[in-house]
């Protein structure tokens, strides 16, 4: 969370005062208001505001009819809840490696393809723009559909083109964690109105023909999903994080920026595929070994991450599916499905061990969009000190 304030409360105050809490109302509305807000600010004509990221990367991977028989490539660095969301839909994640952008690797993509794969799922994490010309020729090769993560890369853009509009669906999340916040949220963004009618049937199936005329002008049948409905205290939140995007990407990238042009002479950076786009939250190093990672990572003001430490988001770290237990009763385990018998991949510690050594050589800093040029060039003169004396 960067910013947030009086407007939020007032925000939330209007909503508590109208005591019209649930989605659909006549009052406040301020989950259609953050959805508008949503379809200007990411220019697509469909957006639904969910309960998080995952249940978006899930009510698109539903929506696309990707299920048992399907696999799904998804990349070995990215929180768990990419390939959960897979599992969820009854399909199997095939994991490939990334590449030096720490992005999934549009080669070993291809390379991953099989007669059973329906879809990929490129993740921009850290705010970092995948390479979305290559995932999309690939896609386009093999007629395969494009879930775009972009969970961690709210604002974010490729080529002028803000990140999770331009595959077939896309997923954000506005959890405490991420640039703008409700405290927890998701957001689904397409350009399909059947894949945007299925995704809203499927996320709110128990309430959505039952409250409002939400399916109003709809040709999809309704069907049995889940219950990912938000609620307007979460919403107006969200609507005024939503304001403050901009002005966040903007204050983030001058100081990424500024940063990195003082210490271009004496660092490595990860190389990007869109720096412009970039989120702009991280500041990621490189460099030849693990142990000069990890002296800068603990060199004292520096209070940097090694990413291959950061646990859910390492495919070795992703317990549940690393052991094949994609639910609890075996009945509903995709892993154990009859559709998926054949197609079950062989997962390993070692199998993509291209992306474990690029992430243990890796140190990323955070960028504040509320530094001073005063403390941006302590912190320059801080990671210089660090720099020469590893």
């Amino acid at each position: 969370m960067f910013r947030i304030g009086n407007e939020e409360i007032e925000a939330v105050k209007k909503v508590i005062e109208s005591r019209d809490l649930f989605k659909i109302n006549g009052g406040v509305m301020a989950s259609k208001k953050a959805e508008e807000k949503l379809r200007t600010l990411f220019d697509v004509p469909y957006a639904i505001f969910m309960t998080s990221g995952h249940a978006a990367l899930t009510s698109a991977l539903v929506a696309l009819g990707i299920g048992p028989g399907d696999q799904v490539i998804v990349p070995a660095y990215t929180y768990i809840a990419t390939p959960m969301a897979v599992i969820a839909a009854g399909a199997m994640p095939v994991i490939c490696d990334v590449d030096d952008t720490l992005t999934i690797d549009p080669c070993d993509v291809e390379r991953k393809i099989t007669k059973y794969t329906k879809a990929v799922i490129p993740v921009h994490i850290q705010g970092f723009p995948c390479n979305m010309d290559r995932i999309c020729d690939i896609a386009n090769k093999h007629n395969l559909f494009i879930v775009e993560d972009a969970c961690q890369a709210d604002g974010g853009s490729y080529h002028g083109k803000r990140l999770g509009t331009i595959g077939d669906a896309g997923g954000l999340s506005f959890n405490y964690f991420k640039l703008i916040t409700c405290g927890e949220g998701g957001g689904f963004l397409t350009k399909d109105k059947a894949v945007f009618e299925r995704a809203l049937i499927y996320h709110d199936s128990s309430a959505i023909a039952f409250f409002g005329d939400q399916m109003s002008g709809f040709s999809e049948a309704e069907f049995c999903g889940n219950e990912y409905r938000s609620n307007e205290l979460c919403a107006a939140v969200l609507g005024v994080q939503l304001d403050r995007m901009e002005g966040i990407l903007t204050d983030n990238r001058k100081n990424k920026k500024y940063m990195m042009e003082k210490l271009s002479d004496v660092c490595e950076f990860v190389p990007s595929n869109d720096i412009d786009g970039d989120c702009a939250t991280t500041l990621a190093f490189k460099f030849d070994s693990e142990e000069k990672a990890r002296k800068f990572a603990s060199y004292e003001g520096i209070g940097g991450t090694v990413p291959i430490d950061t646990g859910k988001h390492v495919y070795t770290n992703w317990t549940a599916i690393m052991n094949k237990r994609g639910a609890l009763n075996p009945l509903m385990d995709p892993f154990k499905m009859e559709a998926n018998k054949d197609i079950v991949p062989d997962y390993r510690p070692d199998m993509c061990p291209k992306t474990l050594e690029k992430l243990s050589k890796v140190v990323y800093l955070n960028v504040f969009p509320d530094d001073t040029k005063e403390i941006c060039d302590e912190r320059v003169e801080v990671i210089k000190k660090a720099l020469a004396n590893i």
